[in-house]
């Protein structure tokens, strides 16, 4: 398994943690940069909604940033008087980040992951342009290399956002 370094630090040495399976994982200095992942993931503006991975465990979890800004376009009409991004979309952005480390599992066909269930979502609280989006997703199970199936959670400064249980199914 590759180890996801940030070149651009003046210590690129990652800090290494034990993964489940006791493979070393890289932690917070582990990145993919917004060209590194459109090379992975297929959405496009305006619905690539993940900046940058800050955390990767392979086959285990990944973490993602979504900067919220104001010049989105689903800002102009949800609403114009009080901009708040879509829970949809929230909700997208964890799947966004799911992705990654669903392509990245040896063995997984190639293919695109599509949603196939979306259980137990809950959000907590706005959010709004100028927050950026904390993206976790944990890997609770794969089937038949075909699908998947991750706890979500989204949080701004902190505070918990969005949480949910997503599935995925892929299509070749």
């Amino acid at each position: 398994m590759s180890i996801l370094v940030d070149v651009n630090t003046p210590d690129s040495v990652p800090n290494h943690v034990e993964s489940k399976d006791g493979n070393a994982a890289v932690s917070k200095r582990a990145v993919l940069t917004i060209e590194e992942i459109q090379k992975l993931l297929p959405h496009r503006y305006p619905f690539a909604l993940v900046d940058r991975i800050i955390e990767y465990v392979p086959g285990e979890r990944a973490v993602g940033i979504k900067n919220v800004t104001f010049n989105e376009p689903h800002f102009q009409g949800h609403f114009p008087d009080r901009p708040i991004m879509p829970g949809v979309l929230i909700v997208e952005a964890m799947a966004q980040v799911g992705g990654i480390v669903l392509t990245q599992i040896p063995g997984v066909p190639v293919g695109l992951f599509l949603f196939a269930g979306i259980d137990k979502v809950r959000f907590r609280r706005p959010v709004i342009p100028g927050d950026q989006l904390i993206l976790t997703v944990e890997l609770l199970s794969v089937k038949r290399r075909r699908f998947g199936k991750m706890q979500g959670r989204a949080e701004v400064d902190g505070l918990l956002v969005t949480e949910g249980e997503l599935m995925f199914s892929i299509v070749e």
